[in-house]
This record gives C-alpha cells, sequence and structure tokens, in this order.
C-alpha cells in the first residue's frame, strides 16, 4: 500500500498517532528533501530507508514507488510539511499509481491554508484554495483575474521574497479589499496580521506566508449597503481595531469620520 502522509507544518508534536503508525510501519519513506524529514523521523526514533521525490524528479520517483508497491512493499509519500500533492510534489504519483491502477491512501493531518483561515478571521463558510502565485507579471495577473468576481474568501502561499510583488498585483486586480499576513503557524512567533490590499503588509518578511484575502462580495459598494454599525463591525471581525474600522468604514462612504464615529460609540 501506498499512503500519502501528513506532517507537521511548524510544530513537531501536531503529527497524529496514525501517521506516526504509517511511517513505523513504511518499508521506504518518499520525502521531498530528506535532510528536512530526517529532522522529524528522529524526533521519533524513525529509522527508515530515504528516497527524494519533489518537482524535479517526481515522474522518476513515481517510477520507484509502483515499483515498491508491486513488490508488496508498505510505501510512505511525504512532504516537507503539511499535505503531499497540496501545493507540494505528489500529483504526478497520484495521477501515475491511478494510470497503474496501484491503490494508495492518505493520512490526513495538518494543513497550513486551512489553519491561516481560522486565524484571519475573514469568512470561511466557502473558500477557495489558490497556492502560490506563477512568477511571471502576466501569467500571475492572468491567474488573478479568473478569481476577480468570486465570493469566496482566497487562501494564497506566498514566498517572502514575494510577500510585495504579490500583494501589488492583488490589488491591481482585485482591488481595495480585507487581507490578512499569517506566517509561523503553529510556532512561537506565530502571527495574523490584517491589513488592506491598498496598504499592503507592513510586516516584517521572513518565512513562508499564507495570504487570506475577503472574495468579491467584500466591494465597497456592498459594504455600503450595510448599516454604519455593521460597516464598521464587519472590518472589527476581519481583524481591525475600532478606531481603523471607523477610519476605513469612513473612507470606503466617501465621509468623514467625525460622521460615522456616533455609530461606534456602543461598540
Amino acid at each position: 500500500m501506498v499512503n500519502f502522509v501528513a506532517t507537521p507544518i511548524g510544530n513537531l508534536k501536531d503529527i497524529t498517532l496514525r501517521a506516526l503508525e504509517v511511517l513505523r510501519a513504511a518499508d521506504v519513506i518518499f520525502c521531498e528533501d530528506t535532510r528536512h524529514s530526517l529532522k522529524l523521523l528522529n524526533a521519533y526514533d524513525i529509522k527508515k530507508p530515504l528516497y527524494s521525490c519533489h518537482k524535479f524528479n517526481e515522474r522518476a520517483a513515481a517510477e520507484k514507488i509502483i515499483s515498491a508497491a508491486r513488490e508488496g512493499k508498505e510505501v510512505a509519500v511525504i512532504s516537507d510539511a503539511g499535505m503531499p500533492v497540496i501545493s507540494d510534489p505528489g500529483n504526478v504519483v497520484c495521477r501515475a499509481l491511478k494510470e497503474e491502477g496501484i491503490a494508495y491512501s492518505v493520512v490526513p493531518g495538518a494543513n497550513a491554508a486551512l489553519s491561516a483561515l481560522v486565524l484571519s478571521a475573514l469568512p470561511s463558510e466557502r473558500f477557495a484554495f489558490i497556492g502560490f502565485l506563477p512568477d511571471k507579471a502576466g501569467e500571475k495577473r492572468g491567474l488573478l483575474k479568473k478569481y476577480k468576481d468570486i465570493d469566496l474568501t482566497m487562501c494564497f502561499h506566498v514566498a517572502p521574497q514575494d510577500i510585495d510583488r504579490d500583494i501589488c498585483a492583488m490589488y491591481e486586480v482585485f482591488g481595495d479589499r480585507n487581507a490578512c499576513a499569517v506566517r509561523e503557524i503553529t510556532k512561537l512567533h506565530e502571527e495574523a496580521v490584517p491589513f488592506r490590499l491598498s496598504e499592503g503588509f507592513k510586516g516584517e518578511k521572513r518565512g513562508e506566508y499564507v495570504i487570506v484575502v475577503a472574495g468579491a462580495a467584500e466591494t465597497e459598494n456592498e459594504l455600503n449597503s450595510l448599516t454604519e454599525k455593521d460597516h464598521i463591525l464587519h472590518y472589527m471581525a476581519g481583524g481591525m481595531s475600532k478606531k481603523d474600522a471607523v477610519k476605513q468604514a469612513a473612507k470606503d462612504r466617501g465621509i468623514s469620520k467625525s460622521e460615522i464615529y456616533p455609530f461606534s460609540v456602543d461598540i
């Protein structure tokens, strides 16, 4: 059997009992980076043969996985953090296994996008996971335009060196919206910082980010259909202070802060 096993996204304790059971029972483990995975496996005293399966060798790795499965071996596939296949290597392997009629399963666990959605406090009833944006500016804008009009909260994975460019592209395509930058999930310095796309993210750019962005239903016209108090509460629910929420609601409505402030007194 081949199992795709979710691993911790930060805190090594965020691994399931079943994941440990599957990893201990595996004959071989395919991982994104053998050096990185050794830290996790060593923490739980798991000693297994490790083989790489990353975006540059995934097709060759798939052939090895198929061969091992046909020999009756227990195979585990993991990525550096979180769920394999989701913005990580593994999808090529899944397709190859399907084509060869080889059964595989998944051992669920930690997921950065879902955790960030919770931490953002943005609407979570319906959402879209977009993952990493393309590097080229034209391709980046082209992909964003596909999601411009959907009324779903969106989750993006962003590397620290790309955060300013990606947020600029989001503002260019989406216009101004509520957003939240989430990093260091499950770690000591975990943070979820709300901001407006028009203002950009002012925090320190270190580590991988999940940028959560409000959907098209959060446009100014629709917000302006709310009562003044609900308009302020909307921004506060997204993580803004009352002072900043009053300021932004006034800006949306094209009025002064003094005009809308009375509606915030009893909040």
